[in-house]
């Protein structure tokens, strides 16, 4: 299985973080977004991926090929035409054996393996309140019928999360090539939802398979539930000398962590710096370096520097004092 992975967007909502990294090598849980998807398809047996860039695209193609052995295509989506357009664009690398695409944005839980197997092909979904900012899918019985791109209206809650799994993706191909040669576009974009239909059309029969395990890392405060999430799946390395740890963490062994107390649910990376600090559901990404300070929901970009002071102070009854923060 063939492994697709768009990357290209530039992450707005995760500013100031996305000034200087692409959203995927934004770090959680101790390793960035990207390298998480990856560890998970090496572990469900993905022989190959197409990675599609954009943003700082030379980061992400540095980052993969410096830390992974799976074989990998860059192309690059020199323009944000939409989810359907940058599969179109990695197209050539498009061959007769099933394809797996995979959001770069978002971590799942869900075991792939029973895909390999499977004689249709599959979208994975998940139940939404709220459908309206999704791509959802209408079944008659085990199959999909339809797909609507953020309908205004509930016509259906089982939305799209971003899992796609393609036993015919030559008939995909040649589903984006209508779109684009007859200009196609839902909300100004070539969607992928509508390939896909185009797809049902010509006769392509889908299944769904469920998905719980659903983690949008789009937003600094769904970046910090992912963390929480990812650490609960198995906390790292013994409290560091001088320091208590409240699990579940992840602690870099290259990280220094000293007179502290970590926990619950951080993340402290590689070559980071943690002195004289309180650090709790909170990120310290790599080379970053935090001395006394108490955190708490907050996200410390790469070789960012945060210093701190701690009081002593003596007051008498009934006084009020106000610490600046």
């Amino acid at each position: 299985m063939h492994a697709i992975i768009p990357v290209a967007g530039m992450g707005t909502r995760l500013r100031p973080h996305t000034y200087t990294l692409p959203k995927v090598l934004v770090n959680v849980a101790g390793k960035p977004i990207l390298g998480h998807i990856l560890d998970a398809l090496m572990l469900q047996g993905v022989t190959g991926a197409t990675i599609i860039t954009g943003y700082k695209g030379d980061l992400v193609e540095e980052y993969v090929r410096n830390n992974y052995s799976l074989p990998c295509t860059f192309v690059e989506q020199s323009e944000l035409l939409g989810l359907g357009h940058a599969i179109w664009i990695a197209r050539e690398t498009i061959t007769e054996e099933p394809v797996l695409i995979i959001l770069g944005d978002t971590v799942f839980d869900v075991d792939l393996s029973v895909l390999d197997a499977a004689s249709l092909s599959s979208l994975g979904v998940k139940h939404v309140d709220d459908p309206r900012r999704f791509g959802v899918v209408i079944s008659d019985g085990p199959f999909v019928t339809r797909l609507v791109e953020k309908p205004e209206t509930a016509v259906s809650h089982m939305a799209l999360v971003g899992l796609y799994y393609i036993k015919n993706p030559l008939l995909l191909k040649e589903c984006l090539q209508y779109l684009i040669d007859n200009d196609l576009r839902t909300k100004n974009e070539y969607q992928l939802t509508d390939a896909l239909q185009l797809m049902v059309d010509r006769g392509e029969r889908f299944t769904t398979f469920p998905v719980d395990g659903w983690h949008d890392c789009g937003k600094p405060e769904t970046l910090l539930e992912t963390n929480r999430f990812l650490l609960t799946k198995g906390s790292t390395r013994e409290a560091p000398k001088g320091c208590v740890v409240v699990p579940p963490v992840h602690i870099d062994p290259t990280a220094i962590v000293e007179h502290s107390v970590i926990g619950p649910y951080a993340s402290v990376s590689r070559g980071a710096v943690v002195r004289n600090s309180i650090i709790r559901d909170s990120i310290i990404s790599d080379g970053a370096i935090v001395s006394d300070v108490a955190l708490e929901q907050s996200i410390i970009g790469e070789n960012a520097e945060v210093y701190g002071q701690f009081v002593s102070i003596n007051i008498g009854d009934a006084s009020v004092v106000r610490l600046s923060r």
